[in-house]
């Protein structure tokens, strides 16, 4: 592209943030007093602190701005000057224009400068935060994006190579023009014509200054100065980020908070001390529990199993009813007042209109749920501009008809203000410091800005935009108040879909042409049947079955939008193209952006024609995406709320006033509803390849009728037609599951069983010999106890709640059937399913075993279960794509998937995001896995993302760093390099893993309660002076051992912390009574705590919890320990838990490892010592160990026995025997000794020197 203008590199989502009337002149006033105090006869240096004056005036006092060594101006990413340089800066005087660069010559001193400083910044000091580089004359900028740095320099390896030489003193000379004149020129040359920059003139802007309105130009270079886009900072309707002043100040009008349990953040009810009853959560469950409503609950069992538990969740699902319909209303009221210029007669949603419950349910149910004129005077009256959506999130719910709806709440009490409300930090300061519930909660959503898309303006006071993808992510921390649901961010979201949707297109087309397109651009060359082309694109069909806040879907929607533009294919209603000379259809910040011809943002005017034809095309073809190609499941029904209402807002955007009602009218929404699916999608009870041929002969219904009745639904336009084809549904599903229900095998298996065994109990004709007798008695036994087993399978089915969700995917989407009924699957399966490990579900887990998935592993994760389940739901060369935890690609519980994966998939694209956190509120390490339903190939393009940097630019990370890579078994999935593939492959042939070596590999020792058996030095010799006996005191000390912490244990060494062990193993069968000091000691705790039953005291009104129940008496530790005698043998210790190799040896066996510990015995014990703590191990741990997600790494048994080490020839044996007697008595240094163990293992593993150079890069 090369030179580019402000409005074409400025993010569109950050266009559409409105700027602040006072920020807006702060800027204008610096920049006038900058032109007006430049000159051309002033110093360089006097111009340079000018510009540095005008950078602090404007965005960047809050930084730490100064020359740095040759940098003229360096701007860090915070105040202090330890943080790593984010902005560079190359200032040349207005006169020097042979130094200075030009649009017509790029390859002068000035980019020569930036070259240089920007390579010792990445190389050198190994600074990966560089956003942007400037070289600039005061007056003109040049503005290079620091990816452009890193694609068309960096990535140069002959230019680093060339740098390094020159930065180490391996060139003619040390001097930077030698650089600039005979390395970067030549460099820059190569690419001048390809790269991009930003250009302008602020002497072109000094004629806005002057005008009262704000000019567009004026306010995208506020824009292109600010530190959002020089920093590259999130920006208030950033889709990756939260909006914590809202979230924070939401709950609190909830009156919902969150928790930390287990390494995940929830939502829980408040603390009873912090609770009050004006909030909304309080003020339902208060009539909630008034009323009794609780006992009309079907099915009541789900919302928990106490009283408390059932409340709370009743009234949580209630409150996100109304606060979806209360946020859909505020989005819908900001559209209105956007279309009509703020006319303040489109706004309905205030208290003078909303007094109080009453009237707000009167809105949801007798305004927005009726046509208009359907209404009654007197609401036409106080509501005459609000439109009808037929949206079905206007209708009573099952649970609202059950309980309550909003109306029943009280008006009784005042909320006090949250602590730092918006409203308090408003200008003009509030004097209360309390509301009724309603009117602080519009007032709080009135200090917002709701529109769908912000605009480019400056406004008296900039409200925050909360547009619907911002809504997504706090929904979805709402929502996740039962497991800690974490929310995928937009640039995951947006990569994901994109690659997924892509992939399914171009098999679509390919199967349906028999083509052999591989990428948009050679389908865009072969589409000639438009009609054909939207018609093949509108039958994908994409599910998600773990939906959460519908996040996925959204993104899917408007990658499906873009590739039909990008495929010349978008057309209008009357089939004309919309063209690509005419608009730009992107994808940015999670949201679809449409651009004209002059770069400015689209926006709907319903008096111009041109803006209702795009306007009306974006909104038909949204709605038939998501009639057509959407499909979610999940088991909240919380979740399946906020998914329909955020694709009920996807089409609210582009709302447009019809023809028909004279342009008075919006049309209305579809019923969306029945492709979003509450259920349990890991659960079922008929088998996907079970057929229902007979079914449905028996029944009469055809798939044509249930498709038909399905698509009607969609389309009701009143309350009656949709009950009456709401119940056609049902009842065609109904069939559907008796009949198939009572075509069970094991309905039928019992039958068959029932039947025989009344046969064998019936009277006999003749008398039976003893051996006849004998078989009979058998045969009555094996019958009564299949009978017994499959009547406990049913009674389960019908008494288990896990079962109440089941989710029948053999008939809920009749769009995914055949005529004969026939499961054939769906183009594309895609989300984030939730990690949740098996262990932990109790009775559920075991559910979830008997469905027979071939991937379940009791220690395994459940989204394991959902890569397979998510396979079984694809059509024949489907696409598949997850982000999960990245545990199952080196983790023991990953094999069975691992060789799933193999053997009935084809794994596309693996990218492991090692050591980076993705999700906010999870620590798991993360993976996205692409895969197709089809034989694996053999090769998966693979690829490590293991920084931070621009992963808002994922696709071209992947294309830049992806190896091709074979998983050819069930053994760990390592991405590797070629070069780091050889070390590998040399590993792999010369070593041998240690499960295969003559050693023994144990954990420490896990007591069940460490603060009474771990004891100070301090407590041992208080016990021993306690002891009555010389006899006990000997038999005391030799119980009571020395003991080490994995954080006590170093590379070759320990630090022991002067702690031991009361150790009590069980498998030496102690009599306490012997020990009566210990006994003493140990009974100051309270036998409650030290019992092994897993039951909970009440002690002097405290709750005690005993240890986990073992048949383990109360002074024993925790674990058996059977291996005892092993302690005293000597042995290789190391911590669980480190990020580098840090294996010691206790060569007389004094210590005992603690449970956070291992130790490792047997033959060549020094050697392995030796081998483990070297950089060739410690090398390829780190590629096949399992990680923590805090940047350490668990070296634990299962994965040290997988480890791969060389066995040592005579003479290597002889050689490290050696020296490591030298080491033992200090005639060799541990630093000397560990470079003569890596050499030694370099020469064993026969590596060369690349390769050697590959290991040691990751130390350096």
């Amino acid at each position: 592209m090369g030179q580019l203008k402000p409005n074409q590199i400025l993010n569109k989502a950050y266009r559409q943030v409105a700027i602040e009337t006072e920020d807006f002149n702060r800027f204008k006033e610096a920049l006038h007093t900058l032109l007006s105090t430049i000159s051309d006869g002033q110093r360089e240096e006097t111009q340079k602190e000018h510009l540095r004056n005008f950078l602090s005036d404007t965005f960047y006092k809050p930084y730490y701005m100064a020359p740095e060594e040759d940098i003229d101006l360096a701007v860090r990413l915070d105040k202090t000057s330890k943080s790593n340089i984010g902005l560079l800066i190359e200032v040349k005087s207005t006169t020097n224009k042979n130094e200075m660069i030009s649009v017509g010559n790029l390859n002068r001193k000035a980019l020569q400068e930036l070259l240089l400083y920007y390579l010792r910044e990445r190389i050198s000091k190994k600074n990966s935060d560089i956003k942007y580089l400037i070289a600039t004359n005061v007056y003109e900028y040049f503005i290079f994006d620091a990816q452009e740095f890193e694609q068309k320099f960096y990535q140069n390896k002959k230019l680093k190579k060339e740098f390094q030489d020159f930065e180490d003193g391996r060139k003619t000379s040390r001097k930077t023009d030698f650089f600039y004149s005979e390395i970067a020129s030549s460099f820059i040359e190569e690419v001048a014509d390809s790269l991009d920059y930003t250009y302008f003139d602020i002497r072109s802007y000094a004629k806005y200054l002057g005008e009262n309105t704000a000019s567009k130009k004026l306010i995208e270079l506020y824009k292109v100065f600010s530190d959002v886009h020089l920093l590259k900072l999130p920006f208030q309707n950033d889709s990756n980020s939260l909006n914590k002043k809202f979230y924070a100040e939401l709950l609190h009008i909830l009156g919902i908070e969150e928790k930390k349990e287990n390494n995940k953040i929830v939502i829980v009810r408040k603390a009873v001390g912090r609770r009050n009853e004006a909030s909304l959560l309080e003020n339902t469950i208060n009539q909630l529990d008034a009323e009794d409503c609780l006992r009309k609950v079907p099915n009541i069992a789900i919302y928990g199993s106490t009283q408390e538990e059932r409340l709370f969740n009743v009234a949580m699902e209630l409150c996100i009813t109304w606060i979806n319909r209360i946020l859909f209303l505020k989005l819908l009221e900001a559209q209105m007042l956007k279309y009509h210029n703020g006319e303040q007669c489109y706004k309905f949603l205030s208290i003078q209109k909303i007094r109080d419950f009453d009237d707000l349910n009167t809105l949801f149910f007798q305004v927005l749920a009726r046509s208009v004129n359907q209404r009654t005077a007197s609401i036409l009256k106080d509501f005459e501009y609000v439109p009808y959506l037929n949206s079905s999130l206007f209708e009573v719910t099952e649970l609202e008809s059950n309980t309550i709806k909003i109306n029943s709440l009280s008006q009784r009490s005042e909320l006090p203000l949250f602590t730092n409300s918006v409203l308090i930090n408003r200008k003009e300061k509030q004097q209360f410091s309390s509301l009724p519930t309603l009117n602080y909660l519009f007032a709080f959503l009135d200090a917002y800005n709701f529109a769908s898309e912000g605009s480019e303006e400056v406004q008296e006071e900039a409200k925050t935009l909360i547009n619907a993808s911002v809504l997504g992510l706090i929904f979805e921390k709402i929502n996740g108040h039962k497991d800690g649901s974490v929310f995928t961010p937009g640039f995951i979201t947006m990569y994901m879909c994109r690659e997924a949707v892509v992939n399914t297109v171009l098999t679509k087309f390919n199967n349906f042409y028999n083509w052999h397109c591989k990428s948009i651009a050679d389908l865009y060359n072969q589409i000639d049947d438009i009609p054909q082309a939207n018609q093949l694109i509108n039958s994908i069909t994409i599910c998600d079955p773990a939906v959460g806040s519908g996040h996925f879907l959204v993104s899917a929607l408007n990658e499906l939008i873009r590739l039909k533009y990008e495929l010349g294919i978008l057309v209008d209603s009357e089939g004309k193209r919309i063209k690509k000379s005419d608009y730009t259809f992107c994808i940015e910040n999670d949201e679809l952006i449409v651009t004209d011809a002059d770069n400015n943002l689209f926006s709907y005017n319903p008096l111009n024609e041109e803006s209702r034809r795009i306007q009306e095309t974006l909104f038909k073809e949204k709605k038939t995406i998501i009639e057509n190609c959407l499909f979610g499941v999940d088991l909240n029904p919380n979740s399946v709320k906020i998914c329909r209402l955020r694709l009920w807002i996807e089409l609210l955007k582009n709302a447009y006033y019809t023809a028909e009602s004279d342009y008075k009218e919006l049309e209305t929404l579809p019923n969306i509803d029945i492709n979003i699916k509450c259920g349990n999608s890991l659960v079922h009870r008929f088998d996907l390849t079970d057929s229902i041929k007979s079914v449905l002969k028996e029944t009469g219904i055809s798939i044509s009728q249930y498709r038909n009745a399905v698509s009607k639904y969609k389309n009701a336009q009143d309350k009656a037609e949709k009950w009456e084809l709401d119940s056609m549904i049902a009842e065609i599903k109904s069939k559907l599951t008796t009949e198939i229900g009572a075509k069970d095998p094991k309905k039928l298996k019992l039958n068959k069983r029932k039947a025989e065994l009344m046969n064998l109990l019936a009277p006999q004709l003749f008398e039976m010999s003893k051996k006849e007798q004998k078989d009979w008695q058998k045969r009555v036994d094996t019958v009564k106890k299949e009978i017994a087993e499959l009547e406990s399978y049913f009674e389960e089915i019908n008494s288990n709640k896990i079962y109440l969700g089941a989710f029948e995917w053999r008939i809920e989407f009749p769009e995914v059937l055949d005529a004969d009924g026939n499961f054939i699957g769906f183009d594309c399966v895609i989300g984030n399913p939730p990690y949740i490990q098996l262990q932990s579900m109790g009775t559920d887990a075991d559910v979830l075993e008997r469905m027979k998935y071939k991937t379940y592993v009791r220690t395994g994760d459940i989204y394991c279960l959902f890569y397979e389940q998510g396979m079984n739901l694809l059509k024949p060369n489907g696409c598949l794509c997850y982000i999960t935890s990245n545990k199952w690609m080196r983790a023991g519980y990953g094999k069975e998937l691992r060789q799933y994966f193999i053997a009935k998939t084809n794994p596309v694209l693996l990218i492991d995001f090692a050591g980076i956190k993705i999700f906010d509120a999870a620590t798991v390490e993360t993976n996205i896995l692409i895969a197709k339903k089809e034989s694996y190939t053999q090769n998966t393009l693979a690829c490590i993302i293991s920084n931070t940097d621009d992963l808002n630019k994922l696709s071209i990370l992947v294309q830049q760093q992806a190896v091709e890579c074979k998983f050819a078994s069930s053994d760990s999935w390592v991405i590797l390099s070629p070069i780091e593939q050889s070390i590998k492959q040399k590993i792999d042939t010369i070593g041998t893993p240690l499960k295969n070596w003559n050693i023994n590999i144990y954990r420490g020792v896990l007591t069940g309660y460490n603060d009474a058996f771990i004891i100070s030095t301090e407590k041992r010799n208080e016990i021993l002076a306690n002891c009555q006996t010389e006899d006990e005191r000997t038999r005391t000390a030799e119980l009571i051992r020395p003991i080490l912490r994995g954080r006590d244990i170093k590379r070759y060494a320990y630090n022991w912390a002067g702690l031991y062990l009361i150790a009590t193993f069980p498998s030496r069968h102690y009599d306490i009574e012997m020990y009566p000091a210990v006994k003493q000691y140990l009974l100051t705790f309270g036998i409650e705590k030290l019992e092994q039953t897993g039951k909970t005291y009440i002690v002097n009104g405290e709750k005690i919890k005993a240890r986990k129940k073992t048949n383990n008496k109360w002074f024993e530790i925790q674990d058996s320990i059977s291996y005892w005698e092993d302690f005293s043998k000597p042995k290789i210790v190391w911590g669980e838990i480190s990020d580098k190799s840090k294996f010691a040896f206790d060569f007389s066996g004094e210590y005992i490892p603690e449970a956070t510990t291992f130790y490792l015995n047997g033959e060549y014990i020094e050697y392995l010592l030796t081998a483990l703590n070297s950089s060739v191990s410690e090398w390829l741990f780190s590629k096949t160990g399992t990680t923590t997600g805090v940047g350490t790494i668990r070296w634990k048994k299962y994965t040290i026995e997988q480890l791969i080490v060389a066995k040592p020839n005579y003479e290597q044996q002889k050689e490290h025997l050696a020296a490591f007697e030298n080491l033992k008595s200090g005639k060799m240094s541990v630093s000397d000794f560990k470079d003569f163990s890596n050499k030694l293992m370099y020469k064993i593993y026969e590596l060369t020197n690349e390769e050697i150079r590959a290991i040691e890069n990751l130390y350096n």
